[in-house]
């Protein structure tokens, strides 16, 4: 008597077992199997780091095929890059209302800082070598990974209340905080401290932008005198 009957005899929901683990003969397409390639590609990365993760590797855990995994992302730089885009995504950063653009981009600085784990550090300088290959760099990779959401809202707030003057806000000014928190980062390998947040968003960033024209003066008096120690979490 034979115990194997074909799998269209079993339905659309039947399911092999390949290497103790239980997979679907359901052909998965479109977003579904976009995100299972970058979840695999993301499992390998923290797995097994940049240098370690290849096309072939992803496509195996995946269970998919390395030309398939090859049409959406052809280089191994292309898919590390999605793959932290999609980790961002699905873990974003949100920042209350809480009165004061010092606040709140103090805080937005304390979870930048907080999600940035050593492991993803050596994945930025592993990856630069590839970037430069590839005709790109660092700015190109944070536009791919970030949308700058969370600063947007901050600043609108500001300008709102009347924190900040809207006609300061250049690209250069909105990009300054986050630019030089991510610098002292990569620089020092340490999350930051909170002096370093403090100095970030009142002796540089609000100094530039505040709508109050007397802002420079303030800050220097404020200088004079000792600090007041700030935390942001």
């Amino acid at each position: 008597m034979h115990l194997m009957m074909p799998l269209e005899r079993l339905g659309c929901n039947a399911h092999l077992i390949i290497g103790g683990v239980k997979t679907s003969n359901r052909r998965r397409r479109g977003t579904a199997l976009e995100d299972a390639i970058l979840d695999a590609a993301w499992a390998e990365l923290t797995e097994l780091g940049y240098a370690g993760m290849t096309l072939e590797s992803v496509a195996k855990r995946a269970r998919t095929s390395r030309p398939v995994l090859a049409r959406r992302w052809p280089t191994r730089t292309k898919l590390a890059t999605a793959a932290l885009a999609r980790q961002y995504k699905l873990n974003p950063v949100s920042v209350p209302d809480m009165g004061s653009v010092r606040d709140e981009l103090g805080l937005l600085l304390r979870h930048m800082s907080n999600r940035v784990r050593p492991n993803l550090i050596q994945l930025a300088f592993d990856m630069s070598r590839d970037l430069a290959d590839e005709g790109s760099n660092f700015s190109n990779l944070r536009g791919e990974v970030t949308d700058g959401e969370p600063m947007r809202t901050i600043l609108k707030r500001g300008v709102d209340r009347g924190e900040i003057d809207p006609a300061r806000l250049t690209p250069r000014n909105i990009a300054l905080p986050t630019d030089l928190a991510r610098q002292e980062i990569l620089m020092t390998n340490r999350p930051l401290s909170d002096e370093v947040i403090r100095e970030i968003v009142e002796d540089v960033f609000l100094t530039l932008v505040r709508a109050n024209r007397q802002g420079p003066r303030l800050s220097a008096r404020r200088s004079k005198r000792q600090p007041q120690s700030r935390r942001f979490d």
